[in-house]
């Protein structure tokens, strides 16, 4: 059996490339990592590093390494969990959120929560829609804030709010300052910067646009930092330029009129279920604009 410690002892000579540095790090000597990352081979049948030195993996090792890397964060967390957990005598809730409602009404429902309850303990994350239904899911967090309406098993979904979609851009930038709503035309003769938000739109006109972008950027946070240079636009909902209203600006853009909805989730498992009901209604009754 593959023991986690055994993923750890492996990840950390794979991530600094030297058995020495891992055992500095790991407070063990290098013949104990050493004779783990034998065993370790011995039980796979294959090697994991192409030479004695552990600089450079094997095609395994690779493969062995992106897996470890998953099971080790996923093992830290859980750890990080049960500890919080064990030492929050009022409760824990664990909160999983896009990254444009963490700047909107959430820190204030937050703080609110937490002078109604002074021992609770909050763990919050940031995450994309996807992720946070899957944590949802997964009991890795007891509410979440997502875009969409979805159809969860075991959690109650309630829509908090409608957001626009449209230009974001640079407050100095050409388009910022047009006195007429700009067409896509207008948005796609820029720099133009693909995002996963923008293609829920599903328009023909910016599915070609965001195919054919030479950049495409996940994180909103990055994004953000994108279009505050005054070089790339972007599309998306209203609600991110909200972050930086001094340097972001945000403008209908002619012929869409689409909205994107942003809903609650509230698991129907949680540990805390009066905890999460108090939270639930102060997020419900939040003012999101």
């Amino acid at each position: 059996m593959i023991k986690i410690d055994t993923l750890r002892c492996f990840s950390t000579v794979a991530q600094l490339g030297s058995l020495l540095e891992a055992s500095a790090r790991l407070g063990r000597t290098p013949s104990a990592l050493s004779m783990s990352l034998k065993q370790l081979e011995g039980h796979l049948g294959a090697r994991l590093f192409e030479t004695e030195r552990k600089n450079k993996l094997t095609p395994l090792g690779q493969e062995v390494f992106r897996l470890a890397q998953v099971q080790l964060r996923q093992f830290d967390d859980t750890v990080t969990s049960i500890e919080n957990a064990a030492n929050a005598p009022e409760g824990l809730i664990k909160i999983a959120s896009i990254p444009s409602a963490a700047g909107l009404a959430l820190p204030k429902a937050i703080s609110t929560l937490m002078a109604q309850f002074p021992h609770l303990k909050v763990e919050l994350r940031d995450m994309d829609s996807a992720m946070v239904a899957e944590a949802l899911l997964h009991g890795e967090a007891d509410i979440g804030i997502a875009s969409g309406a979805r159809s969860l098993n075991g959690v109650t979904c309630i829509t908090l709010f409608e957001d626009a979609f449209g230009l974001l851009c640079g407050r100095d930038h050409p388009l910022a300052k047009s006195t007429s709503p700009p067409t896509l035309d207008d948005v796609f003769a820029y720099a133009f910067v693909s995002n996963t938000l923008c293609r829920q739109l599903n328009l023909s006109e910016l599915n070609a646009a965001s195919a054919g972008a030479q950049l495409t950027v996940h994180n909103t946070h990055s994004l953000i930092a994108m279009t505050r240079t005054n070089k790339w636009v972007t599309i998306l909902p209203q609600s991110v330029a909200r972050a930086l209203p001094d340097e972001l600006v945000f403008r209908a853009i002619d012929g869409i009129d689409q909205r994107r909805s942003v809903s609650l989730l509230v698991s129907q498992r949680a540990r805390f279920p009066k905890i999460l009901e108090v939270f639930s209604d102060l997020l419900v009754h939040s003012d999101w604009t």
